[in-house]
């Protein structure tokens, strides 16, 4: 493997292999916390702890570091690290070095002043920072740092694209940069609605230069954010998918023109479908909703073409080394999951059985009618963790670690450690989030709760024994989790903080294609797409945004933080 990567890989420059590893490194460093945190929110849900707090952080402080850290920082930084290595890579054009560290010192310092105000207890807003919530201004500046620094890293990339294209008019973008840029553009898109709520919404009322903020708009802004997010972290597994695991498995990509279809496809459908998060809120109509309710089943489209396409790749690579005298599904017996030097066929197809489950819970929730069982209970975090916390975590958990053995030059220690992490996580992802799905539909467990002091505390009016008898398993996922984090851990810096035993080098093996027509021009530029998309957010959003602006209804009843019954 090692012989392979030094014949066809590219060499890294000093300057990125430090942005790159610096990316990943401070990244998985945070991530500790994160993880941790998710630990402790298996323990507060399941009625181990029953205090507002443990040593020193309350829960809300632990929720909002696990979800910020791990759904935001950990994710952007690791992709970003990642586009780096695969434009590097497949292009082999110049990138700015000084924007390129202008966009790393952004991300770092942006992530610095988020942190503090968080572990201050001046942050505890979650991960979605809802208004009323309130939070220091240093956490709004410091995300809006972050979201800029990502975006100057991606402005680095596009006229490198530009240089490659002139030389080659006649090729399109090489798949794997396509699908990075088409994370991009729907991250690109997305953010700017965040950055508005930001700037011109919570950080002035966080200064106190006004006094108060419209919540339904701001929430409406959010997620416009808040949806295309999540395939801002799964088109780059997408990319390892479409690339990389073909070519593990001695394979072939089925389809290069299925692959692209699918990156584009993405650009315009994810974001117009963030609304489908508000089906319960007062103020916006029934039209908007049902829209939402269309445009959201539509946007599982790309993932059944990329189940049926990546399922026919892996099953053409079976077929070429033993023929066809297998059963229907007797291919799937036959990929390497054992392998230490392939481990990332592991990451992947455990990643891949974890978001079968995430994605058939997912249309739950786009469901008009049903999201109205599940909404704001405990099916909610049950079915993204298996989504975002399944091949998302576990694509760029493989992804972090190839890129220590390539960029880093690095041997990876304990690959027997590693080659555990996938298969662990998987089995303590479903024990913990399966339990919740059916605990939110069955007893109507609330989601941001601190079940220790309340549903699960005998001592509580609020006890309730059906959730108690489903928190034991939610308490042993969590565990088998944090031992799989554990292990993950100690392989990924086991193996950064030793020396490098080889060049850095950028490289991803890449599947040829069995079909490769390329004879569509819509299918090799993103221009239609993107104007597809311009036409469909207007249709989505602005009869949205009437609706909230014209909304006038009062505020809520007061809460307090440690019950999820109002102050009467």
């Amino acid at each position: 493997m090692r012989t392979e990567i030094e014949a066809r890989g590219v060499h890294v420059d000093q300057t990125f292999r430090r942005i790159i590893l610096g990316l990943v490194g401070f990244s998985n460093l945070l991530l500790i916390l994160g993880l941790y945190h998710g630990v402790m929110q298996a323990l507060y849900r399941s009625g181990i702890i029953q205090k507002a707090g443990f040593l020193g952080l309350d829960y809300y402080q632990g929720l909002t570091l696990h979800g910020v850290i791990n759904a935001v920082v950990w994710t952007t930084m690791v992709i970003t690290a990642l586009g780096y290595a695969i434009v590097i890579y497949y292009l082999r054009e110049a990138i700015s070095k000084l924007w390129s560290v202008v966009s790393f010192v952004l991300m770092i310092l942006g992530t610095i002043m988020a942190a503090i105000p968080i572990l201050a207890g001046k942050a505890s807003v979650l991960y979605t920072f809802y208004a009323p919530l309130h939070a220091s201004p240093l956490f709004y500046l410091g995300a809006a740092l972050l979201i800029v620094g990502s975006w100057i890293a991606f402005f680095t990339w596009i006229p490198a694209a530009q240089r490659w294209k002139r030389k080659n008019p006649d090729q399109p973008l090489p798949l794997a940069v396509m699908g990075m840029f088409s994370a991009y553009i729907v991250w690109l898109v997305a953010t700017i609605a965040v950055a508005i709520e930001v700037i011109f919404f919570l950080l002035p009322w966080s200064l106190g230069i006004i006094d108060t903020v419209s919540v339904p708009v701001t929430r409406l802004l959010f997620w416009f954010f808040g949806h295309p997010l999540v395939y801002f972290w799964l088109l780059p597994v997408y990319v390892i998918l479409y690339t990389v695991l073909p070519k593990l498995v001695e394979g072939k990509l089925y389809s290069e023109d299925a692959a692209r279809l699918v990156f584009l496809l993405f650009i315009v459908f994810s974001v117009p479908v963030g609304v489908h998060h508000q089906f319960t809120e007062p103020g916006l109509s029934q039209g908007v909703k049902f829209l939402q309710a269309f445009l959201t089943g539509v946007v599982a489209i790309p993932s059944l073409i990329t189940a049926f396409t990546i399922a026919a790749s892996l099953e053409y690579s079976v077929w070429r080394k033993e023929g066809r005298n297998s059963s229907l599904l007797g291919w799937l017996f036959k990929l390497p999951y054992f392998s230490r030097e392939k481990y990332m066929v592991a990451y992947l197809m455990m990643g891949l059985l974890l978001f079968i489950f995430g994605g058939f819970t997912g249309v739950v929730n786009a469901s008009f009618n049903l999201n109205l069982v599940v909404h704001n209970t405990s099916f909610i975090p049950g079915h993204f963790h298996l989504t975002v916390g399944g091949l998302v975590a576990l694509g760029l958990m493989a992804s972090s670690l190839y890129i220590l053995e390539t960029v880093g030059g690095r041997n990876l220690c304990c690959k027997g450690l590693a080659l555990a992490v996938p298969y662990l996580w998987a089995i303590g992802m479903l024990t913990m989030s399966v339990p919740m799905m059916i605990s939110g539909v069955l007893y109507g467990e609330p989601r941001r709760t601190n079940l220790g002091l309340t549903y699960l505390n005998p001592d509580s009016p609020l006890y309730n024994e059906g959730m108690a008898k489903l928190a034991p398993f939610v308490m042993a996922g969590g565990i088998i989790l944090g031992i799989a984090a554990i292990c993950y851990l100690i392989v990924f810096w086991g193996s950064l903080l030793r020396k490098p035993q080889y060049n850095s080098i950028a490289y991803f093996p890449s599947a040829e294609p069995f079909h490769r027509s390329l004879k569509w021009k819509w299918l090799r530029t993103f221009k239609p797409w993107l104007i597809l998309l311009t036409i469909l957010i207007a249709v989505a959003y602005v009869p949205a945004l009437i609706d909230v602006l014209q909304t006038t209804y009062g505020g809520s009843l007061p809460f307090a933080p440690n019950s999820p019954l109002p102050i009467r």
